[in-house]
């Protein structure tokens, strides 16, 4: 599988059965597959989409809204537990072209990407019993 680096941008491939095992970037030796979130915004959000193999789950958030803020720590612990998964957080206060261009009209909103495509979307907060289940569902 292939994953892009949250920090430096490039591209490794992980085989599916290391994904649990905190593989490292052969570029940067920064987490790949990191066990929490990882901050994007406007100017690295396309490519780690576009690169990444493995489903990605976007967290379209704001410092200032109180559902979001209680929604992280449900985003967060799903985090922990679906390896198989790549986790985002996009503050979309600071990341206004990317959140005009896929049309956040409202937050906290969570978009799946799989093969860099949206195929899920769902604006408010979840637990994270929800979120899992909602992400299963749309992975079906």
């Amino acid at each position: 599988m292939i994953l892009v680096c949250p920090q430096c941008g490039t591209r490794n491939r992980v085989p599916d059965e290391r994904l649990a095992d905190d593989p490292s970037c052969g570029h940067c030796g920064g987490p790949v597959a990191p066990r929490k979130p990882v901050a994007l915004g406007d100017a690295n959000l396309d490519a780690y989409l576009q690169g990444s193999e493995a489903p990605v789950l976007v967290d379209f958030w704001a410092a200032w809204c109180g559902p979001c803020r209680s929604y992280a720590p449900h985003f967060e612990q799903l985090a922990g537990a679906r390896p198989d998964i790549r986790f985002v957080k996009v503050d979309s206060d600071a990341a206004q072209r990317s959140s005009a261009r896929l049309q956040i009209r409202s937050i906290p909103t969570t978009v799946l990407f799989v093969g860099g495509r949206e195929v899920a979307r769902q604006s408010g907060a979840m637990t994270s019993a929800q979120l899992g289940a909602w992400v299963d569902g749309a992975l079906r």
